[in-house]
């Protein structure tokens, strides 16, 4: 039994152990099998990615570094810095600053303030609390540009992209984007006119022309004056540089992340012939005597008699360039070189100078001027009544008389006339280098009526700017010869060097000897004497000096009748200080003056003011002894 009971239990043990080695030899090939399934899982994934690797780096990889490089940063303009305009003693009259323009994308603002309330809903962050204390925060740091209600307003606009301030200081902005990462800065510059209306229509205007894809966004632009004109010459060249964007924003930049790829290149300055002293007291003295005058406007222009440069430019009406509120369109026209006129008597110098060049008269000659002359169907008379009276040469112009003027006139016959007018530069532009300039206005030749040379020759029937009218008396201030008016100077380049204008065309109207006898003549118009040798401006002279000068009264057009008014009127002066030793040129026209005041009735008073103002500026020698008296009607 024992035996027995060994021998079975010995069996069971050897089936016991077979059988665990049969298990774990199943269980060893199931585990291998699942291993191999993996390994050709992981193979065939390998596979995969070494494929998806090579076709990233290998054929994708231009497309997805663009992709990145556009999310990360972006290639902007470096604004030029634009370039100063300055008088003849260096005195700015427009420089630029550099400021700061503050923008916002109002689409990636939103959606930041959305997913940052998500992200945490107790902090009480969101898109209202954010703009409300921004709105606030910008008012408070640039109270002068803006105020709380306006950017809020701007904050809620209902779209996408806005801008919020301009012309803020580069470290303020720096201070609003260091507490609001979400506002964007674009640097610009702001155009200063410390004069304000100073030369505003000589010097014009520039700002941002978001408007014209034709220039750049990024620079200052001319719109006005000398401005406009010359901007070529003033905005530079802007410069190119990449900066990295906040989560691909592109309104966003971060802030020290610039690279300069090519730098600006600055403007050049403009250098006028203008004393700003001058234009101020100029442009004062004229709005003033206008307003005592009770005219529409006026218009004044100070010349150098012998190069013609100008010293001042005047137009009673202007703007100021600093306060956008005052740039209106009824004020912008620079009318002392685009608006033209009817001289009037002014324009009797043409006929002067050509009776005198042609030998028809000398300054003592005699002439017998009755109280009217017929022209073809056309009947003049002279400003008062007279009968016939012995008048002399210099006593015609000096008293003005329309009668004897046109007897000489006819002396010298329309053909040679017309000539002469032209060579003075009448119907032409003077090339003083101002936008918009008028040629003025001389009837051709061939569309003359019979009457027609009974206006010219007494300043009826024609038209010039005050420039042109100025330009007449600077020729026979230089000896006859006229010289173009200019007003820039030189130009200065970012370099240093500078750029003198080309020299301005000149043309010998008559001779010396002419020049000087028809300067000579014109003292007389400011005569002071017994009646009837006084002339028709001696409120126009300066004691120490003789001034040679031609008034002039020219009927307007009455827009109601189309016909000569009675009433409206261009009251003109043009003088040469002194009249020996010729220094300046000065021609002024008033508009539309209450003639039955004082003030309106001539332009002489206003002469003598800004002689006066002259003499004492340049510290003009006296004159070697006074005016002759010379006799101007003889019976």
């Amino acid at each position: 039994m024992a035996g027995r009971s060994k021998a079975a239990g010995s069996a069971r043990r050897t089936y016991a152990a077979g059988t665990r080695r049969a298990v774990a030899k199943r269980g060893n090939g199931g585990q291998r099998s699942r291993f191999s399934a993996v390994r050709i899982m992981l193979v065939a994934l390998m596979v995969v990615a070494g494929a998806k690797l090579v076709q990233v780096q290998w054929f994708e990889a231009p497309a997805l570094s663009a992709a990145a490089e556009r999310q990360r940063s972006l290639t902007i303009d470096i604004p030029a810095q634009r370039g100063s305009i300055v008088d003849r003693n260096g005195a700015k009259l427009a420089f630029s600053v550099e400021t700061r323009t503050l923008s916002v994308n109002l689409r990636a603002l939103h959606k930041t303030m959305d997913e940052y309330a998500k992200k945490y809903p107790d902090k009480g962050r969101n898109f209202e609390t954010e703009v409300t204390g921004a709105a606030k925060y910008i008012a408070a740091k640039v109270p002068h540009l803006t105020t709380e209600a306006e950017q809020s307003a701007l904050l809620h606009k209902q779209q996408s992209f806005t801008y919020l301030v301009n012309d803020v200081e580069p470290s303020v902005a720096d201070d609003i984007v260091k507490k609001y990462a979400w506002i964007s800065v674009e640097k610009r510059a702001k155009r200063e006119y410390p004069g304000d209306t100073l030369a505003s229509n000589i010097v014009g205007l520039a700002n941002w022309r978001m408007d014209d894809p034709d220039v750049s966004k990024h620079n200052l632009h001319g719109v006005l004056g000398l401005e406009r004109s010359r901007d070529e010459d003033l905005a530079g060249k802007p410069g190119r540089e990449i900066v990295n964007t906040q989560n691909g924003n592109d309104n966003l930049y971060l802030p020290g992340s610039e690279h300069v790829l090519q730098a600006a290149v600055p403007g050049s300055d403009l250098e006028l012939t203008l004393d700003s002293d001058l234009q101020f007291e100029l442009q004062r003295q004229l709005s003033d005597y206008v307003a005592q005058s009770h005219a529409k406007g006026g218009q004044a222009v100070i010349m150098d008699a012998k190069t013609g440069e100008v010293y001042a430019l005047a137009d009673d009406r202007t703007f100021n360039p600093n306060d956008p509120s005052t740039v209106k369109d009824d004020l912008l026209n620079n009318r002392p070189v685009t608006t033209p006129y009817e001289p009037g008597s002014v324009n009797k110098v043409v006929t002067a100078t050509a009776a005198i060049d042609d030998k028809i008269a000398t300054p003592e000659s005699t002439l017998e001027v009755p109280g009217s002359i017929k022209v073809a169907d056309r009947t003049v008379h002279d400003a008062w009544q007279h009968g016939t009276q012995t008048f002399t040469t210099t006593g015609v112009f000096a008293k003005s008389s329309n009668v004897g003027t046109l007897e000489l006139a006819q002396q010298v016959g329309p053909d040679r006339y017309l000539a002469l007018l032209k060579k003075f530069g009448i119907g032409q532009k003077t090339g003083i280098g101002l936008p918009g300039e008028s040629a003025g206005y001389v009837p051709p030749r061939d569309k003359w009526s019979a009457s027609t040379f009974g206006n010219l020759p007494i300043g009826q029937g024609l038209s010039m700017t005050v420039v042109q009218m100025a330009g007449m008396y600077q020729a026979i201030a230089n000896d006859g010869l006229r010289v173009e008016p200019r007003i820039v100077k030189a130009k200065k380049n970012p370099d240093g060097t500078v750029v003198p204008e080309p020299a301005p065309k000149t043309e010998q109207v008559v001779s010396p000897q002419t020049a000087k006898t028809v300067r000579d003549m014109l003292r007389s118009v400011v005569q002071n004497a017994k009646s009837p040798n006084t002339g028709t401006a001696p409120s126009a002279a300066l004691e120490g000096y003789q001034i040679s000068g031609k008034t002039g009264t020219g009927q307007q057009i009455d827009p109601r009748t189309k016909a000569y008014s009675s009433s409206l009127a261009n009251i003109t002066f043009a003088g040469i200080l002194p009249a020996d030793h010729p220094r300046f040129v000065v021609g002024i026209r008033l508009d539309a003056p209450d003639t039955t005041l004082p003030a309106g009735h001539s332009a002489g008073p206003l002469f003598h003011s800004i002689a006066s103002y002259l003499s004492q500026r340049y510290q003009i020698p006296l004159s070697d002894g006074p005016s002759p008296v010379v006799p101007l009607v003889l019976s």
